[in-house]
């Protein structure tokens, strides 16, 4: 009989650059001409909000060493508990999936690969062109060990508990991995001590409604264009995660599933005019995560998803519905929330 570890974290994509830049999504929405001036304007915003641009470098550190903390803490459970294989549940923004197809959630059953992270960053990725924390150069190298076996046995075993999973065996349009998975890796190796773990790459389509009309990244508010067909809901990636922890109990190996996503996004939350994240909603979902209220959890709709910029919480929903299924209890989490740097974020280890 398998055994199950859940952990939660996030791929925060301006934690690979440099902190002068971290407020850089904040910069671009507060150049954009269709949003009121007076909502752009710091006096109006919170305190909190207030406080953090005051001193955006200074509050940037600040946010670094807590997610920081958060990433050692969770490659301290992975030590312990030493996988045989790691599952991510990550998105996939414009990436690897495009105009050709888009599966609603798919197992990447690749042989090893040699990936160039900064070198295969893509622009949803937010680090193309740009220095990053390590001063690695864009030719720096790194081998993702995988196991292509365990993810042909889990696409099958899938399928027969009537998961109806895509499945690829070598990229389509990404020279290696979507950055959701790719700056998994580098954070959870943040020391540079390496990552020797095999990996196996579960993609989401987070952005539903945005994949395609958005390139699964930032709009002008005033642009529209025509929406795409929506994600899978809150509920459906749960009975995923369900499924996923049922293949791996009756299997053979210690498996690490991994979340990663922060939650709600500025430049996704129209209600906050993209400037700040919904951390009320956030807050909800996190006391319900807290109280392993699954009920609550499995009836929050892609509607308040969406209207929250929540859309990559869809990766924590497979994480959700695994724990549930496989009655793991949360050992550990916390919230690191922010206005400024574009995300509220959350570990958790089960």
């Amino acid at each position: 009989m398998g055994e199950l570890l859940g952990v939660g974290l996030t791929h925060y994509p301006p934690l690979c650059g440099l902190d002068a830049a971290m407020a850089d999504f904040l910069r671009a929405t507060l150049d954009d001409p269709a949003i009121p001036a007076d909502r752009k304007d710091p006096a109006t915003w919170p305190a909190r909000m207030q406080q953090e641009w005051a001193d955006p470098i200074a509050a940037a550190r600040q946010h670094r060493s807590e997610l920081v903390a958060g990433f050692a803490r969770c490659r301290a459970a992975l030590d312990e508990f030493a996988p045989d294989v790691v599952v991510v549940f990550g998105d996939d923004q414009y990436e690897n999936f495009r105009e050709d197809i888009v599966p609603p959630f798919a197992v990447l059953a690749y042989e090893d690969l040699v990936a160039r992270p900064w070198a295969h960053a893509q622009h949803s990725s937010a680090m193309a062109n740009k220095p990053n924390v390590w001063g690695e150069p864009p030719e720096t190298e790194m081998t993702i060990r995988t196991r292509s076996d365990i993810a042909r046995e889990l696409t099958a075993g899938l399928l027969e508990r009537s998961i109806d999973v895509s499945y690829a065996y070598r990229p389509l349009h990404h020279e290696s991995l979507p950055h959701s998975f790719m700056n998994t890796l580098l954070f959870l190796d943040y020391e540079r001590q390496g990552f020797e773990y095999p990996v196996l790459p579960f993609t989401v389509n987070c952005y539903g409604r945005h994949v395609l009309s958005r390139r699964g990244f930032m709009a002008r508010f005033g642009e529209t264009a025509e929406g795409d067909p929506p994600s899978p809901a809150p509920k459906r990636m749960m009975q995923v995660g369900a499924a996923v922890a049922d293949f791996f109990l009756d299997s053979p190996w210690r498996a690490a599933l991994v979340s990663s996503s922060s939650w709600s996004h500025a430049f996704l939350c129209d209600k906050t005019w993209r400037l700040m994240p919904d951390g009320e909603a956030d807050r909800q979902l996190y006391e319900w995560m807290l109280d392993e209220d699954y009920t609550a959890l499995e009836n929050w709709t892609l509607p308040e998803v969406e209207e929250a910029g929540q859309q990559e919480t869809l990766n924590w929903f497979a994480l959700f519905g695994a724990m549930q299924r496989a009655g793991r209890e949360l050992q550990w989490s916390t919230f690191v929330e922010t206005h400024v740097f574009n995300s509220n974020k959350v570990f958790a280890i089960y």
